[in-house]
């Protein structure tokens, strides 16, 4: 239930996202700030329990996703589908929390100049309707022409489908 909630919910959340935002994609980074975007204090990325299992979580405990249609380690996601999935930036260097392989952290530099965090070479992402820590509404969801997942601490999508 919780799913189709989410599922009929995001097209209108994209909608009012992208209104808001005037078309235009030179907006999406402030969305992104406000929705999980650059954190200035706390870089860190951790390991949290989650419905799925253990699962990245950002130093607020806010739970991290890859996009499946990343195939490096540049993002694809930008514009309308930033701004439903912000990217994890940072301003510096990500830290490895308890769980966390530092070997497998990194960044990567994005369209807008930012940097995203990356880990395992996938660049990550929050989920705007995750409006909690913990919360992993996001999981296996099909938008933007891919799937989008949590990642293990091995740095691979947890996949329960």
């Amino acid at each position: 239930m919780k799913r189709i909630f989410v599922l009929a919910v995001a097209p209108l959340v994209v909608a009012l996202v992208v209104a808001g935002c005037g078309g235009s994609s030179g907006s999406s980074s402030t969305a992104s700030t406000s929705s999980g975007g650059a954190k200035a204090a706390d870089t860190t990325v951790a390991l949290r329990k989650l419905n799925v299992g253990s699962a990245l979580v950002d130093g607020a405990g806010r739970t991290l996703y890859l996009f499946e249609a990343d195939k490096t380690d540049k993002s694809t996601c930008n514009g309308a589908c930033a701004s439903l999935w912000p990217p994890d930036t940072v301003t510096a260097k990500p830290k490895a929390g308890a769980g966390v392989d530092a070997a497998k952290l990194g960044t990567t530099k994005r369209s807008d100049g930012k940097l995203e965090v990356t880990y395992n070479g996938h660049p990550l992402y929050f989920y705007a309707p995750d409006t909690q820590p913990g919360q992993d509404a996001g999981q296996g969801l099909n938008q933007f022409g891919a799937k989008w997942y949590v990642v293990a601490s091995s740095g691979a999508k947890i996949d329960n489908d």
